[in-house]
């Protein structure tokens, strides 16, 4: 399967996204079972309750839930607010939610509280970017002074009237939205499905081919690689593996050289499982803090493998700290759960 490669189909009653470059599986997004309404991307109404003292933040009452936001200042017990759900739901815990909400659409995203008609720097066009400036302008007219807005990459191949029917959806939106602060807590906007993202998402580079068949998934092979990613053990090339284990309290990430194991072939393993890390944390949902226990290499490879680290992890769009290395030799990386473990899903 050559080329860039959507895949759109349902799973037990669910949708499902696949995203294949090349044969290899980039992304996946399958939706939860149930309506769960605090899914990340959900706007909310909720009402401030008490704050968490030593945490920086207050719990928010929402519906069917609660939420912990990380702000104090500002915000009084029984005001209401406008929130956005940003991670993953950990079981037992308040959801990730945030004041800083963005309406977003295939090319364009509306940014209450933050003013500004911004062009994605992956345009590099003067000339398309200043058409696009004046056509953000005049679609923004009327907007809210403190609404501002991001022009997506994907804009390099829209005509003017996608674009602008783009921008007035979300700006009308945004609008009706953020001044709906009336009642208790409630599900203002639902979090986007699979084919939703995917759609809106996956658009630059444009795929050379969507298929929305039924059976696509099957058709495609999308469920072996799926089913590949079930087991902790992630296959290197000449023999080596990175095992990848969620625990408690972190994420393990193992590295070995399998026969060959001179200084050599650990450095190679190492770079190898480093390319590697950002798409199998992408595919299997799994974030927070997370520690690398690479195969054994001389210490003066760590400046080589912590910059392939980087240059790995630089076009990731969930955030991503690398912290370094550990007196025991371990690397640490610290990575936001936007997205629920592939394990709660399948």
């Amino acid at each position: 399967m050559k080329g860039r490669v959507v895949v759109l189909d349902r799973w037990q009653g669910r949708e499902v996204a696949a995203l294949v470059v090349d044969g290899q599986l980039e992304d996946l997004l399958i939706d939860p079972a149930g309506d769960d309404p605090l899914r990340p991307g959900a706007i909310l109404r909720g009402v401030v309750d008490r704050p968490v003292k030593g945490q920086g933040g207050v719990f928010v009452k929402l519906p069917d839930g609660s939420g912990f936001l990380r702000q104090v200042s500002g915000l009084a017990p029984g005001q209401r607010v406008i929130v956005q759900v940003t991670g993953a739901t950990e079981p037992g815990k308040a959801a990730p939610v945030s004041l800083r909400v963005l309406f977003k659409s295939r090319h364009a995203i509306v940014t209450p509280g933050a003013p500004g008609l911004n062009v994605s720097r992956r345009l590099r066009d003067e000339g398309l970017r200043d058409d696009l400036q004046a056509l953000a302008t005049k679609a923004m007219q009327g907007a809210a002074a403190d609404h501002g807005l991001i022009l997506r990459s994907a804009c390099e191949a829209a005509s003017d009237e996608e674009i602008a029917e783009d921008i007035l959806a979300m700006r009308d939106l945004a609008a009706a939205v953020m001044a709906d602060l009336s009642g208790g807590p409630e599900l203002l906007v639902e979090a986007p499905g699979a084919h939703e993202t995917a759609w809106r998402d996956w658009a630059d580079p444009a795929p050379d081919e969507v298929d929305d068949s039924a059976g696509a998934f099957a058709s495609h092979a999308i469920d072996d690689l799926v089913d590949a990613l079930r087991s902790p053990v992630v296959a290197l090339p000449a023999g080596a593996s990175m095992i990848i284990e969620p625990t408690r309290a972190l994420l393990a990430v193992d590295v070995n050289t399998g026969p060959d194991t001179s200084l050599a072939a650990g450095l190679k393993a190492n770079i190898a499982a480093a390319r590697d890390l950002p798409r199998q944390l992408r595919l299997r949902g799994l974030g927070g803090q997370i520690t690398v226990d690479f195969a054994p290499m001389p210490k003066k490879d760590r400046g080589t493998l912590e910059q392939v680290l980087r240059a790995a992890f630089k076009g990731e769009a969930s955030e991503t700290t690398l912290a370094g290395w550990t007196p025991l030799g371990c690397f640490e990386l610290q990575r936001k759960r936007d997205r629920p473990p592939l394990d709660s899903l399948l």
